[in-house]
């Protein structure tokens, strides 16, 4: 039997979820912030260092890191490796490689990643979408990022990605990439 106070609470997380799934993500732009271009096998060649968190959709900050980047562009290929150091003393190595399709268009395939990730340049912000199959305690967990990176300066780059399971938002991964 479901108690008043039961289904408040049920409610209460419904409406936090709805909630949390309608907020806005940003927007390839049509007009730019700054006259800063962004060019991934530019800023990401060479050694790179990154910050960041998970926030979830409530404001809990369950896990923080530092990702030693070591990125190669051959002309044709950009490939990172990616050196992860979690808060709780975990380490994890991704290595991406990405392809540049175009003047402003990428793929990208890593361990992980379900089928193509792809992207797109505009100015100095990179939006970039994929699924993937993130490494947790337990497993995996398949989940999918809209991932939004603005250069800042010649040396730093802000992102924000956007983590979903099964179309609703689970939190956000907050990164600020310096180059070393």
């Amino acid at each position: 039997m479901i108690t008043f106070r039961s289904f408040i609470a049920c409610i209460a997380i419904a409406s936090l979820t709805l909630l949390a799934a309608c907020s806005s993500k940003p927007k390839v732009p049509k007009t730019f912030l700054s006259d800063r271009q962004l060019n991934l096998e530019e800023f990401f060649e060479g050694k790179t260092v990154a910050y960041g968190q998970f926030q979830d959709v409530l404001g809990n900050i369950p896990r923080r890191f530092t990702v030693d980047i070591d990125g190669t562009w051959d002309g044709e290929t950009l490939t990172l490796v990616e050196d992860f150091v979690y808060d709780d003393g975990a380490t994890e190595q991704r290595i991406w490689t990405l392809t540049k399709t175009g003047e402003d268009t990428w793929t990208g395939t890593a361990p992980g990643v379900l089928g193509t990730a792809s992207g797109i340049e505009r100015g100095d912000t990179f939006n970039w979408k994929y699924k993937i199959d993130l490494p947790i305690k337990d497993g995996t967990m398949r989940v999918k990022f809209d991932d939004w990176m603005w250069l800042l300066d010649d040396d730093r780059l802000l992102n924000r990605a956007y983590v979903s399971r099964y179309g609703v938002r689970l939190g956000e991964v907050i990164l600020f990439f310096e180059k070393k």
